[in-house]
């Protein structure tokens, strides 16, 4: 009898509970299982297989040094899970919790019947400071909780493990292998600990001196954002070894004068405040699963207005043809790189929702899979905020062409991935539908005037908003999945009791105050 290790986002040995205790209990068997099904849904991609894949790789390097190597299987989990009880007899099944996608969540519920059936303990432990199973009551002290989580002591990587004997693994899948194509990113930004930690070491030793302002600009984000987003959602380093790490360097910093500090103490504290915003978000699809699919406010729901997938405007969206420059930039950029900064990732989503009146479900899952960091728990409740679904956040309706100026002043982000448009005077850069001539040969017409494009997205909201019972459905929403910091207001939105609008750091995007419709972003 052995005890299995089911690996999935948690690529890694340090920090693992369910290796920890397995490798207490007996010889272990690490499990990958390598799933074409989940592969081939809409929301994932060739780039984070890459990504997954590099991880792997080097996870299985480490395994075979702890003493037992890593098992690879393709195929269904239940259905290797069978064949390995069937051969050497599992005498217990350890994971770490996921908050994934709805096709992961019933794949677990599929495990746990199979374990039960069997008579299979199945442990299941907890990796990102969510709570699986307390429903409204897990925003309770919710905050406290997290900060408890992340100070706990780091488990340590077993000194040794005990392996399965006659245990043979197979090839890692290529993603051809997978059915995954082409998706134009060339070289994705690889997820393996060894870059988390090269990350984490860059950006305080200068690379994030400029986080707070650079965040905001797509070119200047690229280098001074943590980028540790990739690594994070393959697991290949725990969020609370990365908070633990950034928690020293603050002391280190905070000892020193000003101007000997590589990073401001400040650009610290934005990062851990955003690591702990990625757990709030990722409590409320481990809170209500069917938030993919379905919206928080239930008169955002009965209004959905149902997109085609063969939509025109949904491909020329995704594909950056919308004739909206700086929306463009962002989306081929994306593209071809895998990565986005948070604000351009809310532009993009706010004009796909409201200027193009798309329904989010699809352009979230076409997002999703650009995203090189995909990760479901932070992805879906954000969509659905910058989309104006929540009925408790601010419905931002971000002006495309004022972002393109603001956060493009020179040009130079636009003008490299719209190359249409790199001759034009930097005056109609982000109008180029107003220029001598209208666009360039090659440059579409936009699809919508961005002005009028707001102004009805403001009425549908606001009609929205005049429902019968829209204030109360927004408070049940709010004590389900809204920060314990906040309260209700009198139209149904939720409001710091210190106002931060604007703040330096962007985190005003993630605790947003509840006002009017804005297009002014």
């Amino acid at each position: 009898m052995i005890q299995v290790v089911w690996f999935k986002r948690d690529l890694r040995t340090v920090d693992h509970a369910p290796l920890s205790a397995a490798a207490a209990a007996g010889p272990v068997l690490p499990l990958y299982v390598a799933e074409p099904d989940y592969w081939q849904l809409p929301d994932v991609s060739r780039r984070q297989w890459q990504a997954t894949r590099d991880a792997l790789s080097e996870l299985g390097a480490r395994l075979e040094v702890l003493g037992a190597p890593l098992i690879v299987r393709r195929g269904e989990v239940v259905e290797v899970l069978q064949r390995i009880h069937a051969a050497v007899g599992i005498a217990q099944l350890w994971a770490h919790e996921e908050t994934g996608n709805l096709w992961t969540f019933q794949r677990d519920r599929a495990v746990r019947a199979f374990c039960r059936r069997q008579g299979i303990p199945f442990t299941e432990h907890t990796q990102t400071g969510v709570i699986r199973g307390a429903g409204t009551k897990a925003r309770d002290r919710w905050a406290a909780r997290f900060s408890r989580f992340a100070v706990a002591p780091l488990i340590p990587e077993p000194t040794r493990l005990i392996p399965v004997p006659a245990a043979r693994t197979a090839p890692l899948p290529t993603a051809e292998d997978l059915g995954l194509t082409d998706d134009g990113c060339k070289q994705p930004q690889s997820g393996t600990r060894a870059d988390a930690l090269a990350l984490l070491d860059s950006f305080l030793a200068g690379r994030g001196a400029d986080y707070r302002r650079g965040m905001s600009s797509p070119l200047g984000g690229a280098a001074s954002c943590s980028r540790l987003s990739v690594p994070l959602a393959t697991g290949a380093v725990s969020v609370r070894e990365v908070m633990q790490h950034l928690g020293t360097a603050r002391e280190v910093l905070a000892d020193r004068p000003p101007a000997h500090r590589p990073v401001p103490v400040t650009a610290v504290d934005s990062l851990m405040s955003r690591l702990h915003w990625r757990g709030h978000f990722m409590q409320k699809l481990e809170s209500e699963p069917d938030l993919e699919v379905q919206a928080f406010h239930p008169v955002h729901e009965a209004g959905r207005v149902v997109t085609d997938p063969d939509d025109s405007r949904l491909a020329a969206w995704a594909e950056g043809r919308t004739g909206l420059p700086f929306v463009d930039a962002c989306m081929r950029s994306l593209t071809a790189t895998g990565w986005l900064n948070f604000r351009m990732r809310a532009m993009v989503q706010s004009v796909a929702s409201y200027h193009l009146a798309l329904d989010w479900r699809l352009s979230g899952a076409r997002l999703a899979r650009l995203f090189t960091d995909y990760e479901p728990g932070i992805h879906w409740p954000q969509v659905q905020m910058q989309s104006g679904q929540t009925g408790i956040n601010t419905p931002r309706i971000y002006n495309p062409v004022k972002q393109g100026l603001d956060q493009d002043p020179d040009g130079r982000f636009t003008r490299q991935w719209v190359p249409e448009l790199r001759h034009l005077p930097l005056a109609v850069l982000q109008t180029p539908w107003l220029a001598d001539g209208g666009p360039p040969p090659g440059y579409p017409a936009p699809l919508v005037e961005p002005t009028e494009a707001a102004r009805q997205a403001k009425a549908r909201l606001t009609e929205l908003r005049h429902t019968a019972g829209y204030r109360d459905a927004a408070v049940a929403v709010f004590q389900k999945h809204g920060s314990r910091k906040r309260r209700i207001d009198d139209d149904g939105g939720r409001r710091p009791k210190v106002p931060r609008r604007g703040a330096a750091d962007g985190t005003d995007q993630l605790a947003l105050p509840l006002g009017p419709p804005s297009d002014e972003r």
